[in-house]
């Protein structure tokens, strides 16, 4: 059955672990990380000025499209800006893969799918 939600009903958190300014909401949530098995839909926003200090990595894939605002990846070591992406970036990270730290001058949202390959395939596309 068809859903239909609207980003204003839902409550943004701050959950343990993501640094100050970075918020989410969860839309779909069956990603089992101990079974290895399903997905994640979700949408994060940095507030104005808002960064993470340091580099992801996750053992599923991970797509995601930059909604709207600005993002820059920042050096691992300096935290210098390397690149900067705006609205319509769509990034695709197979399991392994090492990603961020992340700044936004301006605020971003993001929404992000996070999955385990199913049975025979290998990785996101």
């Amino acid at each position: 059955m068809e859903q239909v939600h609207r980003l204003e009903a839902f409550e943004w958190e701050r959950p343990a672990g993501f640094d100050e300014g970075i918020e989410q909401v969860i839309i779909v949530d069956t990603l089992d990380q101990q079974k290895k098995q399903g997905v994640r839909t979700r949408f994060v926003r940095f507030a104005p000025g808002a960064a993470t200090a340091v580099p992801f990595i996750h053992d599923y894939d991970e797509e995601v499209y930059l909604v709207e605002g600005d993002q820059a990846l920042l050096d691992k070591a300096s935290l210098q800006q390397v690149a900067s992406y705006g609205k319509g970036a769509y990034f695709v990270r197979p399991a392994g893969t090492f990603h961020g730290p992340f700044s936004s001058a301006a605020g971003c949202l993001l929404l992000e799918i996070h999955s385990y390959p199913v049975a025979g395939e290998t990785g996101a596309a």
